[in-house]
């Protein structure tokens, strides 16, 4: 460790023993990468999400209280509903008159297990896909929650349903490009996210991953009660990307995607013009850049070392579109040169692993805006 990095690590120690923290001092810190040592990186992001207050002395009442409240949430979502299936079930005796497996009315009580075993068919797939090849995603938990373990709680888990759900009916889907699918709920997922639930499982499980690593035991036993809360967090800022009522609206996902080739347009005329002429829409390649925040686009390490960043600047997602426009101006020789069929390629396939040059060319454009 060389002597730069330990005086890093030293002031970030400093900014974080202060009885209030100074958000812009931290915020001046992380911009330029958070170390993992002493969880220091888990730390910073609790802060930046707004999950942990300001102020210190709050920290240890305030954690126990939302512990307690996470755990009240699966008692509500989880075990209770869990516990009345396993008693009560959905058989044929629930078959009525008025209420039938059929039976259109929102209210229905079947229609209601449905819906919620929809959203529980898309969670199972998204866990199963995410990193597939990274042994931690793949092993067991340090800190099981014992609430869902209690053998006491004799109650139908979440993963019975999936299975007893998923040969039971097909999945019809229609995608932001107004294109129907219709498919089994066991096959491949289209690239990009077509429903409100589909990709969510990218932004939390770096969140995660970074507090379920965290060298003090104290804060990894809880990563998982932690994690809920800065991912609803981060959702409640970035949630219009997912809702497609508001996909056309100024606070939508076209007009961010829109704004990143307005902002090429300002920074790169020629490039914009290109794509233009390509006729390459936005769309093909920044929804999902926008609505994963980059977390398919490169390996998790460089994700976190990204959302170091993003998280740190006051207008993150505002940020992110710089972001944006710096990865297409990195590799505008090679558009110019690239026909729709190569530069679609590059696009999906982005060819730059560097994401220290990406985020110094994005500060470079913020600071020349």
């Amino acid at each position: 460790m060389s002597t730069a990095y330990k005086n890093r690590i030293q002031e970030f120690k400093v900014a974080l023993s202060e009885e209030n923290i100074n958000l812009k001092t931290l915020r001046e810190l992380c911009f330029n990468g958070i170390p993992f040592e002493g969880g220091i990186r888990a730390l910073c992001w609790k802060i930046l999400l707004n999950y942990l207050p300001l102020d210190q002395s709050l920290w240890e009442s305030f954690l126990k209280k939302q512990r307690e409240v996470y755990s009240q949430f699966l008692k509500e979502m989880i075990i209770q509903p869990g516990i009345a299936k396993a008693n009560l079930g959905l058989s044929r005796e629930d078959v009525t008159m008025e209420d039938h497996p059929l039976n259109p009315n929102p209210d229905s009580r079947w229609n209601t297990y449905f819906k919620d075993n929809e959203i529980l068919l898309q969670i199972d797939k998204d866990v199963r896909r995410l990193y597939p090849d990274m042994a931690f995603f793949q092993r067991p938990t340090e800190y099981p929650c014992q609430l869902i373990l209690d053998p006491q709680n004799d109650y139908e888990t979440l993963r019975r349903r999936v299975e007893q759900t998923t040969l039971k009916a097909q999945t019809v889907n229609r995608n932001r490009s107004g294109v129907t699918n219709v498919s089994s709920p066991g096959k491949a997922l289209n690239l990009y996210p077509s429903n409100e639930y589909e990709g969510m499982n990218e932004i939390v499980g770096p969140i995660y991953y970074t507090f379920a690593t965290d060298p003090n035991s104290q804060w990894k036993e809880h990563a998982e009660a932690d994690t809920f809360f800065c991912f609803t967090n981060l959702m409640s800022e970035n949630r219009d990307n997912f809702i497609k009522s508001l996909d056309d609206s100024q606070c939508g996902i076209t007009y961010k995607m829109e704004s990143v080739y307005s902002m090429l347009k300002d920074k790169d005329l020629e490039l914009y013009l290109k794509l233009e002429e390509q006729n390459i829409k936005p769309q093909y390649f920044t929804f999902r850049w926008l609505t994963l925040l980059l977390s398919q686009e490169f390996l998790l390490p460089d994700v976190i070392r990204i959302w170091d960043t993003l998280f740190s600047d006051e207008d993150r997602f505002h940020f992110l579109i710089l972001v944006c426009c710096a990865m297409l101006i990195l590799i505008r020789d090679n558009i110019l040169a690239g026909d729709f069929t190569m530069n679609m390629r590059l696009l999906q396939d982005y060819p730059i692993s560097d994401v220290h040059t990406i985020l110094t060319k994005a500060k470079e454009l913020q600071d020349n805006l």
